[in-house]
């Protein structure tokens, strides 16, 4: 950052002796592109890709191989001299040609980042052929191996991702002539490689990547030479849509104090030209042309139309319907703003005109007219925004709708508002993230912006009145089920964190007006945080099930064995459904039928594939519990009674049966010094952590709502001896019913344990596979049995296919019948 703004070196003056412009601008800086940071992701999740491929689709790649390399033999003999002399250009020529031209234009620091660059990825595929050839799986050294000098080999050519790295790390090939001429080098030098069997398909893919991403990183931790239009390429792409400047002023982002503007060039920008600023987030400037025009030239840059792209693309996978266009370019973007300022200003809105478009390097420049004695309605008082003003802004709203048009991103800066007499004028500008053709829905999500905004400016009572005197009543009911945070821009959302009130009032003011209307939010987040969460590990769960899995060995065993043992296992999962029902209607308020329950549990095991183990029967017990009229309270403490219940008979089971046993089975299950050091670390850091008065309201506030609401229930049922005894039944029936089905699929791969061992192995190994939130305990439960059981000694591969097929029986093939549970419950109304 600069002490003082320079006057740019723009382009020679004109004919008439004007002289050259003065460009009060910031100088160029080194930019830090998202797009080289997102080359570096896809790069390396490339490789990955690769290495799975070269492992698991192994006949694909061998025979596309082998395709190739039809003729090698022959070819090594005719081509050595032509392979040996490519292998020596692009190992050294290449580098001294590119060193050599970065030499002679004196850019010391972009030769010093390629070839950190180049090391960086020597280093990389170095450490990656080390690490396939001791830890990768027999699969992925068969995919990576060629033949060379009689022996098979894993290669991973060094050089190849040395010179990919070197040039990507010293710039697009349009900028640098010898970048150009060794990028092609180096295709031939790849093509002949595999055609001659001097190196795999797989294995050369992962050296040109790890290059490409050794480059690209350098490239984003160190910066580039920005490639945005300044000083004469700004000046000239001005010159080119058509105008003359004689001062181009940048002015300062208010809202944004990283900003790249020179201090002295604060003062500079008038409210509408400062509020246009912050409401594009594109650099604006205040030009003066060679005839006295006052007009702002708005430039848009193509490394922040990266993140818009990336930001855009994330909304739509996220969101249902509210972003779904695709502008990928940063001319799509610029041609689209053009378009909506020259519909806008047709249909009559009042926004300022576009007068010329141009490209200059990575920018496109706009020249629009300027918005001269208008503030924005950022910067005014609640007792300046008239009645007077709230209705012109909806005309200008309602015009723009007529026409088709959404803004889709009103903000308090997107508003401006100029004079303050009877007839105020009010224009809408930011323009560029709009739509032309625009939906319905778009259109409601313009007017809950524009309701939220101004709840903000003039209170919530205000703001809806404003609405209510000029749109139908039905436009207002639509407004409530969109009063949500995620619909609103970015600016409003941040002002809405210092006002959390401010939604809820405005909802209560709209139910106030129209009692009969709906303000229930509706559900626009595909998924969130917890779910991405969710599909990972339960992703993850699978595979390495799948991977370990025997599948011969239980297809076999089931061949071997009695076809009654799988069906007794199935009846006896079954089983475990009637002990959770006799549970729910001994511990229940109200009167249950035991078969409504016991349906509502088969149906609950349909629910467990979208939620987590155990809350989904926790889900369908609460709902049918509330269609008897039982309050939310109560049949809230119920079910966490009935968890509760169940949770602490598994511990008492875990442990009596150990000791009922008369030996500690326990003692198998070890537990090395490594896990009681950090088993005491992390109870020290818990009970350190409770010390601090905010952490213990916290936890409070978490638990003891739960315990508030459990215990008097608790009180109540122990109280009554039958019924405590029937729900206590229910538990044992569920707990015995998964063991004695667990024994079961023991016996059929012929294991001999003791009853108490395998409910043992099954109480531990269950509990810890329940702890992870994958969908009914996906993936996490057979990893938790299995290795409960190679705890006692079964073989661990026996073990896996033991899991795997009581899983089968007790949650897989129960689903069909959930299923059929659920739409019964659904037809009689229980639901």
């Amino acid at each position: 950052m600069p002490d003082a703004p320079t006057d740019a070196q723009a382009a020679p003056g004109r004919p008439d002796g004007l002289g050259r412009p003065q460009v009060v601008d910031s100088p160029e800086v080194r930019v830090h592109h998202p797009s080289d940071l997102l080359g570096v992701v896809v790069s390396l999740l490339s490789a990955v890709l690769v290495l799975v491929l070269a492992t698991y689709a192994h006949n694909t790649t061998t025979g596309v191989a082998e395709d190739v390399q039809g003729f090698a033999t022959l070819l090594r003999q005719l081509l050595i001299i032509p392979v040996a002399l490519l292998e020596t250009v692009v190992t050294y020529i290449v580098p001294i040609a590119v060193l050599t031209e970065l030499a002679l234009r004196r850019l010391g620091r972009q030769m010093i980042e390629a070839s950190l660059a180049a090391i960086g990825a020597v280093l990389a595929s170095s450490a990656t052929l080390w690490l396939i050839n001791h830890l990768g799986s027999e699969q992925l050294v068969a995919g990576l191996q060629v033949r060379l000098a009689g022996e098979l080999t894993v290669t991973i050519p060094g050089y190849i991702a040395l010179i990919a790295g070197l040039l990507t790390a010293t710039g697009p090939r349009n900028r640098r002539r010898t970048v150009a001429w060794s990028w092609n080098l180096v295709w031939v030098a790849v093509g002949f490689l595999v055609i001659t069997a001097g190196v795999s398909l797989p294995g050369i893919a992962v050296a040109l990547l790890i290059g490409r991403a050794s480059g690209q990183a350098v490239r984003y931790l160190s910066g580039v030479r920005s490639e945005r239009a300044y000083g004469a390429s700004l000046v000239a792409g001005v010159r080119r849509a058509g105008w003359h400047p004689l001062v181009l002023v940048r002015v300062p982002d208010d809202a944004e104090p990283g900003t790249d503007t020179p201090p002295a060039a604060t003062g500079a920008g008038t409210p509408a030209s400062r509020a246009v600023a912050r409401s594009t987030d594109h650099r604006v400037y205040e030009m003066t042309t060679d005839d006295g025009r006052q007009l702002d030239v708005l430039v848009l840059d193509g490394d922040r139309q990266v993140v818009g792209v990336l930001n855009r693309l994330w909304r739509s996978l996220r969101l249902r319907g509210l972003d779904g266009r695709s502008v990928v370019s940063l001319r799509q973007a610029a041609e689209r703003a053009a378009l909506l300022s020259y519909t806008a200003t047709a249909a009559g809105v009042r926004t300022p005109q576009l007068r010329g478009i141009a490209e200059a390097d990575s920018s496109m420049i706009l020249v629009q007219d300027r918005v001269a004695d208008a503030v924005p309605l950022a910067d005014l008082d609640a007792d300046q925004i008239t009645d007077d003003v709230l209705r012109e802004i909806w005309a200008q709203l309602g015009t723009a709708h007529e026409a088709g048009l959404a803004h889709r991103t009103l903000t308090s800066d997107a508003i401006l508002v100029a004079g303050d007499g009877p007839r105020p004028t009010v224009w809408l500008v930011g323009w560029e993230q709009g739509d032309v053709a625009s939906s319905d829905l778009a259109r409601r999500m313009d007017k809950t912006q524009m309701v939220a905004l101004l709840a903000l400016r003039v209170g919530p009572a205000r703001a809806l009145e404003s609405a209510v005197a000029v749109l139908p009543e039905g436009d207002i009911a639509a407004i409530g089920p969109l009063l949500q945070t995620i619909t609103l821009p970015r600016r409003t959302r941040e002002e809405l964190r210092a006002h959390k009130e401010v939604l809820a009032e405005l909802r209560s003011a709209l139910v106030a007006r129209l009692p009969e209307a709906d303000v229930e939010p509706v559900p626009l987040i595909r998924f969130g945080a917890r779910a991405v969460l969710t599909i990972l590990l339960t992703t993850a769960a699978v595979i390495i099930l799948l991977t370990s899995i025997n599948l011969q060995t239980i297809i076999d065993a089931l061949q071997r064995t009695d076809w009654r043992l799988s069906v007794l296992a199935f009846a006896l999962g079954m089983a475990t459904l009637f002990g959770a029902a006799l549970s729910l209607v001994a511990f229940s308020p109200v009167k249950l039928s035991l078969w409504r329950a016991s349906v509502a549990q088969s149906a609950a095991t349909f629910v467990a594939l979208a939620a987590p183990a155990g809350i989904g029967p926790a889900a369908l017990n609460l709902r049918l519990l509330t269609r008897r009229g039982t309050s939310a309270s109560l049949a809230t403490a119920t079910v966490a009674l009935v968890q509760v219940a169940q949770f602490v008979m598994t511990l008492l089971l875990l442990l009596g049966l150990s000791v009922a046993s008369g030996t500690n089975q326990l003692e198998r299950f070890t537990v090395s010094p490594v896990v009681v050091v950090v088993i005491a670390v992390l109870a020290f850091l818990v009970a350190g952590a409770l010390l601090v008065p905010k952490v213990r309201q916290w936890v409070a506030a978490k638990t003891l709502p739960t315990l508030q609401q459990t215990w008097p229930r608790l009180i109540e049922v122990v109280g009554q001896p039958s019924r405590l005894a029937v729900g206590l039944a229910g538990n044992l029936v569920t707990t015995f019913g998964y063991v004695l089905a667990f024994e079961v699929c023991l016996r059929a791969f012929g294991q001999e344990l003791s009853l108490v061992q395998v409910a043992i192995v099954y109480l531990a190994g269950n509990t810890a596979g329940s702890v992870a939130p994958t969908p009914g305990g996906i993936g996490t439960t057979e990893i938790a049995l299995a290795g409960a059981l190679a705890v006692v000694g079964v073989n661990p591969g026996v073990a896996t296919s033991v899991a795997v097929l009581f899983r089968v029986l007790t949650y897989w093939l129960r689903i069909p019948v959930g299923w059929a549970s659920m739409r019964y419950l659904q037809r009689v109304g229980e639901l």
